[in-house]
């Protein structure tokens, strides 16, 4: 008897506009810097855009988490996300401070990978919720980084080879998506806090009336100077997470995604009655009484 085939927890429609929705304004929030001419009001505003910016994406945040709810995430998926965000939570401590090491995000990779975009995307926000609270680092940068979060878990998801690549093919690919996308998500939270600072700060801040191509070089000299050294440890620490734990963390969240089962409909079906007075005896039934038994079928998805 074949195992069954493992699928990503899938969503439905309008989950997958909330997604998209809360994607392409998540573009502006963090690009508007290069998206807004310098003659424009919200320019004229650099100060407050963020402000603005991360109360949005708290509402849409939030959208698409009643959205997700009312998907195909049924309680035990619930479950799941609930076990794997609080360990993603309780991971995030581990090393911070230090040369940009946190293991949380193989394990985002990890589970993005085995249990798809959908289910990535609200892992990433919940985990980097939960740890906002753990760790007391609740700020306005924090819609940010939920969702900059939800697309480095979504991104696994989306990953090519769903089925067929296992072993040593798929661990590559793994640390390869991990690394790169390390750099882009420091890359991204760069954004979120760089027009914070202001032209008088220095040469390297963001500059409202400046062009875009002179923001762009100093957006660059930003990330150079601030963060790559971070974003390097985190890539490397993704890396060697995703090599040496990949195969026996992939194996556990496959193993416990089949037994789940998370696609399966349970239904509760009554017998058949049976004439009165058949077989009552036997069973130490009085006649016509229907048997207290219920019968449970299950029905796999395709």
């Amino acid at each position: 008897m074949s195992a069954p085939r493992l699928h990503a927890v899938r969503l439905g429609p309008r989950a997958l506009a909330a997604l998209v929705l809360v994607s392409a304004v998540g573009v502006v929030a963090f690009g508007w810097p290069f998206l807004a001419p310098p003659s424009s009001g919200l320019s004229a505003h650099a100060q407050d855009a963020p402000w603005l910016f991360a109360g949005l994406l708290v509402l849409l945040v939030a959208v698409v988490a009643a959205t997700l709810s009312e998907s195909d995430l049924g309680p035990k998926a619930v479950a799941m996300l609930g076990v794997l965000a609080a360990t993603g939570a309780a991971l995030r401590p581990i090393g911070a401070g230090t040369a940009g090491i946190e293991p949380m995000f193989f394990l985002m990779v990890l589970s993005g990978r085995v249990l798809g975009p959908g289910f990535g995307f609200a892992l990433g926000s919940e985990t980097m919720f939960a740890s906002a609270l753990l760790t007391g680092g609740v700020g306005p940068w924090l819609p940010f980084q939920m969702l900059a979060m939800g697309w480095f878990t979504m991104g696994a998801g989306l990953l090519p080879w769903p089925v067929r690549a296992r072993g040593r093919a798929e661990q590559v690919l793994l640390a390869g998506y991990g690394f790169l996308a390390a750099f882009a998500y420091g890359t991204i939270m760069n954004l979120a806090g760089w027009p914070f600072l202001g032209a008088a700060a220095s040469d390297i801040s963001f500059d409202a009336h400046a062009s875009v191509p002179s923001n762009l070089a100093r957006f660059v000299a930003y990330c150079a100077a601030t963060s790559l050294g971070w974003d390097l440890g985190r890539a490397v620490c993704t890396v060697v997470l995703t090599l040496a734990l990949g195969p026996a963390v992939l194996r556990a969240l496959r193993r416990a995604t089949r037994r789940a089962a998370f696609e399966t409909t349970v239904t509760f079906d009554r017998p058949e009655r049976r004439p009165l007075g058949e077989d009552a005896a036997s069973h130490g039934e009085r006649a016509g009484e229907a048997p207290h038994m219920t019968q449970v079928t299950y029905d796999a998805g395709s």
